[in-house]
């Protein structure tokens, strides 16, 4: 889309015209362009004080003001649209702007008084967009920004490139300066890379530049740490397969490994309802799915110190999902994700081995089910797609087909009881604390949560459906309370 089918561009252009202020459209904007994709956010830069230019172009446009960076000169320009002008100073030249910018693909402009004409591109962009390539505009540009080492695997998993040989080889060389980055922008940058319908390989490419490990030293950790025999897979490299086997049951990405076969994950259900779900945003834009990257991610973050070898030989991870929930707590924080994130991530964690605890051959009673939704809230869907991309992720190219189909079948009988009987999960109420004080003389307290959670239990699995059944139930239980109590 040309910059001028906006409503609003042809006062801008208008207005720098006339004040005699050089400008140019700068960027991500001119790549996605030249590529015939849209972006809505604009970067331009300008002769003179950039905060000062962009206050008076938010004045001409009835837009709002936002400094970003005074130091730099750096400000936004929020349009009533949505969409975002981000304003920075030129300096002595176009061309000396855009040798000082990251990689070729974005070292481009366009004048914006002759917008539609000949694209500025002194370090050949166009002809690394034409080969698909991410390319450094000089070798010291990860130095000027270390958060660079992110956008370019980042740049490279949204268009489809290929990173050249000589920027892989000076990510090698600097990844350990994304250590000097805030954590708010590489908690962004790592989150559009998870983000991407496919980032199991960038993962993998994170991890081979050195990067990974700089970010999620808690995940290093786990490299080389052995696990029992029924895993075809290191801790480490279990944990980025899951990712991959996640990407699998939620049907992303093209570039998924060879051991991930269609018949294996045509097996697990999937519909509208399902599908809804996962597309919900929690918070920054963010959604389920890609939370449920992150939780395969660190699920078993806690193995390496949970490790134990007991007589006889057997390996086991005792408290491995408790401690690993704790820990992944501690990641999220540290880079500044929503409370709301960190506190589904934990519980998807602490919980994620839950689902397989289910005996084998049998389906879950409508007790279990009532009890595992009402320990894992709102994240007990996103769990049985994280236990499920465990197992995948466990068992690897020596996939038991019978026994994944037999946990499959679990799964869905478990996913179909929560759609279809909203009942199960969440009884409607037949009495309330009120009623249980006014009936049997009691006073708030515990005694009355324990109560009503054991009438909603009850209720849950059929065993009540009435008001006088729940408060027999309730005069039951309270007695059995009472006479615990006496005995101790």
């Amino acid at each position: 889309m040309s910059l001028l089918a906006y409503p609003w561009a042809a006062k801008l252009r208008r207005f720098l015209t006339q004040r005699q202020i050089p400008a140019y459209v700068v960027g991500g904007w001119v790549r996605d362009y030249l590529l015939g994709r849209n972006n809505g956010d604009i970067d331009l830069a300008v002769g003179g004080d950039a905060m000062a230019v962009a206050w008076e172009v938010a004045q001409v446009l009835e837009a709002s003001y936002v400094p970003l960076n005074e130091v730099h000169a750096m400000a936004r320009v929020v349009l009533p649209d949505g969409r975002h002008l981000d304003f920075t100073s030129l300096g002595e030249n176009i061309e000396a702007d855009l040798l000082r910018r990251d990689f070729t693909v974005n070292a481009m402009a366009l004048a914006l008084d002759s917008e539609g004409g000949e694209v500025i591109d002194p370090c050949s962009g166009q002809q690394d967009l034409k080969w698909g390539l991410v390319k450094v505009v000089r070798d010291d540009v990860f130095h000027h920004d270390p958060l660079r080492l992110l956008r370019a695997v980042r740049l490279a998993a949204e268009l489809g490139f290929a990173l050249e040989e000589e920027t892989q080889a000076l990510i090698r060389r600097d990844h350990h300066l994304i250590a000097q980055a805030s954590p708010e922008r590489v908690r962004d940058e790592l989150c559009r890379i998870l983000a991407i319908s496919g980032a199991y390989p960038f993962l993998r490419y994170l991890d081979q530049w050195g990067i990974l490990g700089v970010i999620l030293p808690e995940l290093a950790l786990t490299r080389g740490v052995a696990q029992p025999k029924e895993h075809f897979w290191d801790v480490f490299n279990h944990s980025l397969e899951a990712v991959a086997a996640v990407e699998a049951l939620l049907h992303e990405g093209n570039l998924l490994p060879e051991w991930i076969k269609k018949e294996v994950v045509d097996l697990v259900i999937w519909s509208s309802a399902v599908a809804d779900h996962f597309q919900e945003k929690v918070s920054g834009g963010r959604d389920r799915r890609f939370l449920l990257k992150v939780a395969a991610l660190l699920h078993d973050v806690a193995k390496p110190q949970t490790k134990t070898i007991e007589v006889g030989g057997r390996m086991r991870f005792l408290g491995h999902a408790k401690e690993g929930a704790v820990i992944a707590r501690s990641v999220l924080e540290r880079l500044k994700f929503s409370n709301r994130e960190v506190a589904m991530v934990e519980k998807m964690i602490y919980h994620h081995l839950r689902p397989g605890q289910w005996s084998d051959g049998d389906l879950p009673t409508r007790r279990a089910i009532y009890r595992y939704f009402r320990d894992t809230e709102e994240v007990g869907i996103d769990i049985l797609f994280l236990n499920l991309a465990d197992h995948l992720a466990t068992r690897g190219p020596r996939l038991d087909f019978e026994a994944w189909r037999l946990h499959v079948e679990t799964v869905a009988f478990v996913l179909n009881s929560y759609w279809e009987e909203k009942s199960l999960v969440s009884p409607p109420k037949l009495v309330s604390g009120h009623d249980l004080m006014a009936k049997f003389g009691l006073s708030p307290g515990p005694i009355v949560g324990e109560l009503l959670e054991a009438v909603r239990e009850a209720q849950a699995s059929g065993e009540v459906a009435t008001k006088e059944e729940a408060l027999a139930l309730a005069k039951e239980k309270l007695a059995g309370l009472e006479e615990s109590m006496r005995a101790s």
